[in-house]
């Protein structure tokens, strides 16, 4: 007997300890009552279940970027770079409309605005592997890869072959995957890539102890850089799936976009990709002016204007569902998002109805099927609510949309890596790319119409008027919307 009054005098202690932390750390007033009630009246598994889902990593700083630096060089390759985005924001070279959005980027992720980008738009595989493999057999200097998914595949064979061969050849080689997401890479995969003398590193590997977490927690990021001048950024993953020629893996049409910068944009996703390396590498990497090399004074390799925003649990601000805010509160004409998983954060809804209900064109484009039924129903629910206020909901027929994009007005275009979902704004390290500027956007819009083509417009009073069994099924589901 005394055991067991042991025991429940240390549970009740356990339980008052976990419910304070609740309360320390959960931002939501509804969300903390509902893991506190959990927790009380699901004993033992309510507790696995908040330590796998509700702990707040963003507040308790688990993740930190661990950069190895030469403090005199980091200072004045930072100076250098702020002074020059702070002359590229007041020198009247994007909209004044969007002067906030880039101020809170800047501030918020301490991610400079860049000026003079060359910037092509990869549409699909098939555009987007041969520019890579052609700027990775250019490199001199440095290769840095980080991938979510990497598959051992024709199309990741090829860059293998390439990454091989330069470094035997003394070009610096580093490849970093997500554990989870590239879980098929054999370990004679990384034997082979480090036997060469190519630098591997998993992100976060997933260990028993903290399996719940660490799944959690991905790298879902998409970036190479190249010499510190040419870098990708986008939805493409690495693997013959993402193709739609004679590689392609099935039959399926997947339909995607990427990112080719060539000029001091890079500048940024090589410092986001030096914190991951040396967050999760034993081999860190020290800040060095090899890896940031200085424009060319009277050179303009582009025109375009190019901000990143990063986002993860090591950021103190979800800064990419915070610049999307921004982007829609913004807008005076249109807002056009294709995205492949929509389970959107309640106030981001609120912008969109906002913006339908101003007048403003609001269009979304998402799969006509997800590949999760749970998903699926999840996102119908908001469907409802979005056309019942005036935005208009396209299913995309041809294939699997897997973009992530959006277009406002004429001068905006977001590209990146970030699903409009909890997972990419509560959960996994994203990285987005914003261009300010007529070109892009147009051509980003252009795409987008073509893919309209290839869609369903849902009608809004055949969707409303639906059974009420099946609406009650999609709000049911929708509570499960943070963990999906």
């Amino acid at each position: 007997m005394n055991w067991i009054l042991l025991f429940e005098i240390l549970y009740l202690v356990a339980l008052l300890l976990l419910i304070l932390r609740v309360l320390y750390d959960t931002r939501s007033g509804i969300k903390a009552l509902a893991y506190i009630l959990f927790i009380i009246f699901v004993p033992f598994l309510g507790m696995l279940f908040y330590f796998s889902f509700g702990t707040n990593y963003r507040k308790r700083k688990l993740y930190s970027k661990k950069l190895i630096q030469d403090d005199h060089v980091r200072k004045e390759l930072r100076n250098r770079t702020f002074a020059y985005s702070d002359t590229v924001l007041n020198a009247g070279l994007i909209p004044e409309v969007n002067h906030n959005l880039a101020a809170f980027i800047r501030k918020s992720a301490s991610s400079p605005l860049t000026a003079n980008n060359a910037v092509k738009l990869l549409l699909n595989g098939e555009e987007k592997f041969p520019k890579v493999l052609e700027a990775l057999e250019a490199a001199e200097h440095h290769i840095h890869l980080e991938y979510y998914i990497y598959e051992d595949d024709t199309t990741g064979k090829s860059i293998t072959d390439i990454l091989i061969q330069k470094a035997k050849h003394g070009v610096e080689v580093r490849f970093m995957y997500d554990d989870f997401g590239s879980n098929a890479l054999s370990e004679s995969f990384i034997k082979n890539l480090e036997a060469a003398g190519v630098q591997t590193a998993p992100f976060y590997k997933i260990k028993v102890l903290a399996l719940a977490s660490r799944l959690n927690y991905r790298n879902h990021r998409k970036i190479i850089v190249v010499d510190g001048k040419i870098s990708f950024v986008g939805g493409i993953n690495i693997s013959d799936r993402y193709r739609n020629d004679s590689l392609a893996k099935d039959d399926l049409f997947w339909r995607d976009t990427h990112l080719m910068l060539n000029g001091p944009a890079t500048s940024y996703l090589q410092h986001l990709f030096l914190c991951d390396w040396n967050f999760c590498s034993l081999n860190t990497v020290a800040y060095h002016t090899d890896y940031f090399p200085e424009p060319i004074i009277g050179t303009e390799i582009g025109r375009e204007i190019v901000q990143l925003a990063p986002s993860g649990p090591d950021s103190d601000l979800p800064v990419i569902f915070y610049s999307l805010l921004e982007a829609i509160g913004t807008a005076k004409k249109k807002i056009l998002i294709t995205t492949p998983y929509f389970i959107p954060r309640e106030s981001l809804i609120d912008v969109l109805i906002i913006a339908a209900q101003g007048g403003l064109k609001v269009q979304l484009l998402v799969p006509c099927v997800s590949d999760s039924k749970l998903v699926n129903a999840a996102a119908h629910s908001y469907y409802t609510e979005l056309l019942k206020y005036g935005v208009e909901i396209f299913l995309y027929n041809k294939g699997f949309i897997h973009a992530k994009t959006m277009v406002v007005d004429d001068d905006l275009a977001i590209i990146g890596s970030a699903n409009m979902d909890y997972r990419s704004f509560e959960f996994n390290f994203e990285i987005n790319a914003l261009i300010y500027g007529k070109e892009i956007t147009r051509q980003l819009e252009t795409a987008f119409l073509n893919d309209l083509q290839e869609s369903t417009k849902i009608d809004a009073n055949d969707w409303l008027s639906r059974p009420r069994y099946i609406h009650l099924w999609e709000k049911a589901v929708r509570l499960l919307s943070p963990f999906l």
